[in-house]
């Protein structure tokens, strides 16, 4: 029985033909309406009662009718087409109308501090999308738990995956603290070896005895070793350390520069980083992502260029 109704289900064709037929009550008019031959209806009624093991349709020579089998099957197979049709129509509208749920994920830093003000601003402009924010740090896979659109930074290309990726902005990790912490430690280092006078906070991404890399303009380097006060998890709380004057710390740009501008933070070797890459938006579909997510990717790109 189930091996039946899976076969019915791959022939929807053959039960619009059926319904066409019960409704127009002749081959003929069924045809014209579905653009299809006599011969091909025929074909689609007599394979479709074979796979149900059942007559459907009386023949007479001018006209057909549903037997009583037939009308049972149609009242509800015209049902489910209704619902079938509305669905494509749904889907179909996916890919036109920015409408519907929007699942977002992002690291902790840029989803605490950027996402708040970014997910507001967008659903001023698209109040008909819901959002969904989880924030994490953990590289979730998109499939497994319904991701619409993933923000990852990577310096350097992305490893392989199966989803595709979209550049939205350019990320720099830099080096900043508080004006507080300066006063109270004396000038900002005017060198990367300097560093070794200063309180540093870090997170657990430079492991072992911290040797931070950092590059210049000119794309020279230079490697310190230095001794961390501070160890925590990821660069939002390292943000919110070096903002209470804890000491100095790395931090993405686009992180930083809204508390720059505030005066909460200032940078310190502002010629130097200790990386660059870029903020990625990752969907399973790419340019044939929903119309909800294309919308929201684009509004990030424009919204983070704009820091």
């Amino acid at each position: 029985m189930v091996d039946g109704i899976e076969t019915i289900g791959g022939a929807l064709e053959d039960i619009r033909a059926f319904c066409a037929v019960a409704e127009f009550g002749t081959v003929s008019a069924a045809a014209r309406q579905l653009g299809e031959t006599k011969g091909g209806i025929s074909r689609r009624l007599s394979r479709l009662e074979h796979r149900l093991g059942v007559t459907l349709l009386a023949r007479a020579p001018r006209a057909v009718s549903p037997t009583e089998e037939g009308t049972a099957f149609y009242s509800k197979a015209r049902e489910a087409l209704a619902w079938l049709d509305d669905a494509a129509e749904g889907a179909q509208e996916s890919q036109d109308v920015p409408r519907g749920h929007l699942h977002v994920t992002a690291p902790v830093d840029i989803g605490m501090e950027l996402m708040p003000s970014i997910v507001a601003k967008f659903r001023t402009l698209y109040p008909q999308i819901t959002v969904e924010l989880l924030i994490t740090d953990n590289p979730l896979d998109l499939a497994a738990n319904r991701i619409d659109l993933a923000l990852r930074a990577q310096d350097g290309n992305l490893p392989d995956m199966v989803y595709r990726a979209s550049s939205v902005a350019q990320l720099r990790v830099g080096l900043y603290a508080s004006p507080l912490y300066l006063e109270a430690n004396g000038l900002s280092p005017e060198t990367p070896a300097a560093l070794a006078d200063h309180h540093l906070v870090i997170s657990h991404e430079f492991t072992g005895a911290a040797q931070l890399l950092l590059t210049d303009r000119r794309g020279r380097t230079q490697e310190v070793v230095i001794r961390p006060s501070i160890r925590t998890s990821d660069y939002a709380s390292v943000l919110r350390l070096a903002m209470a004057g804890a000491g100095i710390g790395p931090i993405p740009d686009l992180v930083a520069d809204t508390h720059i501008t505030s005066g909460a933070l200032v940078p310190v070797l502002a010629d130097w980083r200790l990386s660059e890459g870029k903020l990625y938006a990752i969907s399973l579909s790419g340019q044939n992502a929903p119309a909800r997510v294309r919308v929201f990717r684009e509004f990030i790109r424009k919204e983070l260029n704009a820091v």
